[in-house]
């Protein structure tokens, strides 16, 4: 931890809260990001800040440089900036002194910060994956290094400062830590991956910030201000807002501690009643409740409300300059009811973005969004139709052109990641994932010419006959050249989509070789729209230029609304999302059904 000398003790000088600080500093106080074994960001300013008593002169130094400030302002809040500098893998120590307190943090190197951002799946830990113990024995990294923050720091309110209860789990080590085999295991899979490709590439220190979210839907990761932006999120941001006014924290812990009484004389009974019978049968006692309220139960500290995890997870350590984001997200938004609101989505996502940018002072930040991983049961030609009602499909879509609303396609990058399946809903496949985010960064970000990654753009879509014709920017076939095109789906005017026949378009010139697919099916005669990988694990084998790690985003040329999106306030909502997604529902089983009798199967 950073050590404090002084007449006053570190525990007197934390100040822990879900309220941002509403009162004076009594102590000399770092923010919370500041942390031995931590990276600071190179090639921009370094600001150090945080609080003491009002009116203080703070000295602050790090290595040969010293700056001072003043604590200001009714917290006592100071700051001090010194000038960028370049990577640096030297150890310096970072020493504030106010009066007779000072704090001194070591072992600090410059280079660049990574922020992992999203859900579950991009929390999922190293040694969770497939071949952990192999992949972490590789993990001797000086200069990488690690700060997870942990769900339960999320809050209504934008926090000012970041307090130990919320670092690195349960561990006693509040540090940030140097990566070894041991502290690899604990990192989230596609954050260790990213950063350790990135540190071995470039030779240079590399900080990972794991701040994801299990249960977090992206609504909770947008920056509360950017909700004003738009008609519809300001909207919602007023019905959260209504509801947290509401909320009596009272009466919920009456209403707990009257359900858990319910629920204890029922079990008093069973347990009377397995006596009287001579049943030795062991039941579980409901647990009385402690008084707590769980984060999930609280308007504004539930992973699923506007800002909620952004306040206390990523805009808590705004000022702190930062490389990039990478960002893996989708689960919560893509369930088969209301929550799945497509194009509200896509608008979310360009504010998220945008919101990160303002926060960090950074216009042009790098941002990867590593897309809606595959999962669950995997699409085949015996479920095809039935699969293809995809809510997961949607929110990829989402997330590609929530990107490409941004018009940054230099500073941004859509990553696809529905062909790394399996059939739990946290997928063990993230290395793939952590290095196709380390190829376009060390393409695009660091410029590394030499490093393949591309993506390919669906130029048009031309009706020819009772078959569509699909030209691409890139070369688009199988990896492994022998096997047939698969994923497809086509449509005509009724708007049924049924698994599709698809070839590559035979041609002499050599700049359309493999650029041109041919899709059609004996269903529809009068195609008007194809779609492809367009399902949660969908079947789909393209690659760009046929090169493994790039596969082919899924897309459509069709506008049709997954359902038409209810807003959280209509009361009706439920009963109209799930009336339209039993029609879908039966369609698509129609649809499956049809296509097996036509060809026999």
């Amino acid at each position: 931890m950073n050590k404090l000398h002084g007449a006053v003790s570190l525990a007197s000088v934390l100040l822990v809260g879900f309220s941002s600080q509403l009162f004076a500093a009594e102590a000399l106080k770092v923010h919370g990001i500041f942390r031995s074994n931590m990276v600071l960001q190179r090639d921009k300013p370094i600001t150090v800040w945080g609080w003491a008593p009002v009116g203080s002169d703070v000295t602050v130094t790090f290595g040969e440089l010293s700056a001072k400030g003043k604590a200001e302002g009714e917290a006592g809040r100071w700051e001090v900036v010194f000038d960028s500098q370049s990577a640096n893998a030297d150890a310096q120590t970072l020493t504030v002194n106010a009066g007779d307190q000072t704090i001194e943090m070591d072992n600090i190197l410059i280079g660049d910060v990574w922020v992992m951002n999203g859900q579950s799946n991009m929390a999922f830990a190293l040694k969770a994956v497939y071949e952990a113990p192999f992949e972490a024995s590789m993990a001797h990294l000086p200069l990488l290094r690690h700060l997870r923050i942990n769900s339960g720091a999320e809050s209504e309110n934008l926090e000012v400062d970041l307090a130990d209860q919320f670092i690195n789990g349960t561990d006693d080590d509040k540090n940030w830590r140097v990566v070894n085999p041991e502290v690899a295991l604990e990192m989230g899979a596609i954050g260790y991956f990213f950063g350790s490709r990135l540190q071995r590439s470039l030779q240079i220190p590399i900080g990972i910030i794991d701040n994801a979210r299990g249960g977090a839907s992206l609504e909770s990761l947008v920056p509360r201000h950017k909700f004003a932006e738009d008609a519809l999120a300001a909207e919602y941001l007023k019905w959260v807002d209504e509801r947290h006014a509401e909320f009596s924290e009272e009466e919920f812990l009456q209403s707990q501690m009257d359900r858990w009484q319910e629920s204890h004389a029922k079990w008093e009974a069973q347990v009377a009643d397995d006596k009287a019978k001579g049943k030795d049968v062991k039941r579980r006692e409901p647990q009385k409740p402690d008084g707590s309220i769980r984060t999930w139960s609280v308007p504004g500290r539930s992973p699923s409300d506007a800002a909620s995890c952004y306040n206390g997870m990523f805009g808590v350590f705004k000022g702190l300059n930062i490389k990039g984001v990478a960002f893996h997200q989708g689960f919560n938004n893509a369930m088969m009811n209301t929550s799945c609101k497509p194009k509200f989505y896509r608008t979310l996502m360009k504010l998220m973005v945008e919101g990160w940018r303002e926060d960090f002072n950074d216009p042009a930040l790098p941002v990867a969004v590593i897309g809606f991983c595959a999962g669950g049961k995997a699409q085949t030609r015996l479920n095809f139709e039935e699969m293809g009602l995809s809510t997961a499909a949607y929110i990829r879509e989402s997330q590609r052109l929530g990107l490409a609303d941004l018009n940054d396609p230099q500073h941004t990058a859509f990553i696809p990641a529905y062909d790394q399946k399996i059939p739990q809903l946290h997928t063990k496949k993230k290395k793939e994932l952590g290095l196709r985010t380390a190829r376009w960064a060390l393409k695009t970000v660091y410029g590394a010419d030499e490093i393949v990654w591309e993506s390919a753009t669906l130029l048009s879509a031309d009706v020819d006959g009772e078959r569509i014709v699909l030209t691409f920017d890139q070369a688009v076939r199988p990896d492994d050249f022998g096997s047939e095109i698969e994923g497809f789906s086509i449509a005509d005017e009724s708007g049924v989509f049924y698994m599709a026949d698809a070839v590559a378009m035979e041609t002499k010139d050599k700049a359309l070789q493999n650029k041109q697919i041919v899709v059609s099916s004996p269903l529809v005669k009068q195609p008007v729209a194809v779609r492809y990988a367009w399902a949660r694990s969908p079947m789909g084998n393209l690659k760009v230029n046929g090169i493994p790690w790039q596969p082919l985003p899924s897309f459509r040329t069709d506008a049709i609304d997954f359902v038409p999106e209810v807003t959280h306030m209509d009361p009706d909502g439920p009963t109209k999302n799930s009336e339209a997604i039993k029609a879908l529902k039966s369609q698509a089983s129609t649809a499956l059904q049809t296509r097996l009798a036509s060809r026999g199967e």
